[in-house]
């Protein structure tokens, strides 16, 4: 069964993609944050299979999570969500190590998709 963290400052949002992923049969993990997303990461000895974190968050943002996961746990699957045109562009140039970024708002069944190909990706 493979492992999620999910990252995201909104309440709301964070246990509906963790609702939506559990229907696949995923163990979830969740923070409110990157600096807490990473301390898990760390703690755990990144033994998640996919990342999923939202761009724009206080503390420590997607991006400087994504970067510092990828650094320490270079095989880390990592997704990043975001609602802003100009958080998308920031994340352009992250390809080597993001796998997707997923565009707020989407449905149940599009997040479910997008972390299906990314652990299918990750088999590869």
């Amino acid at each position: 069964m493979p492992r999620i963290l999910i990252a995201d400052d909104e309440d709301s949002m964070r246990t509906l993609v963790a609702r939506a992923i559990a229907m696949d049969g995923h163990e979830i993990v969740t923070a409110q944050d990157g600096a807490e997303a990473l301390e898990l990461l760390t703690r755990d000895e990144g033994a998640f299979d996919l990342l999923l974190t939202d761009i724009q968050m206080p503390v420590m943002d997607g991006i400087a999570l994504a970067l510092t996961a990828a650094r320490d746990f270079p095989d880390l699957k990592i997704l990043l969500m975001t609602g802003f045109a100009d958080q998308r562009e920031r994340a352009s140039g992250l390809n080597a190590i993001v796998h997707d970024v997923v565009t707020k708002p989407f449905s149940v069944a599009d997040i479910r998709t997008a972390v299906a190909d990314a652990l299918a990706a990750r088999k590869t």
